[in-house]
């Protein structure tokens, strides 16, 4: 698409996290932006959120919504940066006023990743054996794999990524459970044993996917932003997040998902389940991909109808107590 622009120049600042997957994903979109207007400066700012700096505490016992947002945001409402980079997956359905999703950016692989010990280099995901301790810090990884391998133990882990792979190797597990896409992005694709099946594990609303996010009533930068969006990732996500929010789930809600487009017609599954794994309902709706909103509240009503709601609002609960 052609992007109108003001003549005069114009630096731009991008917001992003410290962490590396963070800085790797944001260089690449200043990179891409920079080939595409190459008058224009744009400037990486980093910040550590709250998800970066608490690392000894599960993350569904500090809060989920903003976790590793809430400062990206307050530092674009208070122009210190123009746009930030998120992984999808952590930012909230419901962005703060003044803010948008400018962008959504061509999707890597959204899948979920089996990492094993080297003991372990032959085996998959079902026949390790009983008893293998399983590092995750997802509780919607947690709900579907304990509902299929309940003779698991499953631990949680936190930390970046080579701090979850030192543990790994050190021998504190047996296996991880990570975002394929995220390996990928850090040039870690030989540390993926298998890539697991939507039969396993249904991934995060809106992994893989990068959202960009700015100030709603910055329309010349919204301009810039959209010449790198990729059309079908963003109808997928957004159907994706519509599921979501009309569950009122945060990301450390055990809520999975799966998109598919053919032709003009996109296939939305959802899982909602119980963290002990014991309850699960799950469901499939497929309509036009440019109706993807209306498709993942479509959804979200059928799931509710199944029970998601009741098995929703016992996880609040729970979470509420600090069990």
């Amino acid at each position: 698409m052609t992007s109108v622009i003001s003549s005069a120049v114009r630096t731009i600042r991008i917001g992003s996290r410290k962490s590396q997957l963070a800085l790797v994903q944001t260089y690449w979109v200043q990179e891409q932006l920079q080939k595409s207007f190459p008058d224009i400066s744009f400037e990486v700012h980093t910040m550590s959120t709250q998800g970066d700096k608490i690392l000894d505490v599960a993350l569904a016992k500090i809060g989920d919504k903003g976790l590793f947002t809430k400062e990206l945001e307050v530092g674009m409402l208070n122009h210190e940066i123009d746009f930030a980079v998120h992984s999808l997956k952590d930012l909230p359905t419901n962005l703060p006023e003044g803010l948008a999703l400018a962008a959504i950016t061509e999707r890597e692989n959204p899948a979920d990743a089996l990492v094993v010990h080297e003991k372990h280099k032959d085996k998959q995901i079902d026949t390790l054996p009983a008893g293998a301790v399983i590092g995750t810090s997802s509780l919607r990884r947690l709900a579907q794999l304990r509902h299929q391998f309940p003779h698991f133990t499953f631990k949680d882990v936190r930390g970046n990524l080579n701090t979850r792979l030192a543990k790994l190797d050190a021998g504190e597990y047996d296996a991880l459970i990570l975002a394929a896409a995220g390996l990928e992005r850090l040039g870690m694709s030989d540390r993926i044993h298998q890539v697991l099946s939507k039969e396993v594990s249904l991934h995060a609303v809106g992994q893989g996917a990068l959202g960009i996010e700015c100030r709603a009533d910055d329309t010349e930068l919204i301009s810039i932003l959209k010449a790198i969006e990729h059309t079908e990732t963003r109808d997928r996500c957004l159907a994706e997040r519509a599921f979501l929010r009309d569950l009122e789930g945060g990301c450390q809600v055990p809520i999975g998902v799966n998109t598919e487009i053919n032709g003009d017609n996109l296939t939305l599954t959802g899982i909602v389940a119980s963290v002990d794994g014991q309850k699960l309902v799950k469901d499939t709706v497929t309509g036009q991909a440019n109706n993807a909103e209306a498709l993942g509240t479509e959804l979200a009503n059928l799931l509710r109808q199944q029970g998601a709601q009741e098995i929703l609002e016992e996880i609040f609960t729970e979470i509420q107590r600090g069990s």
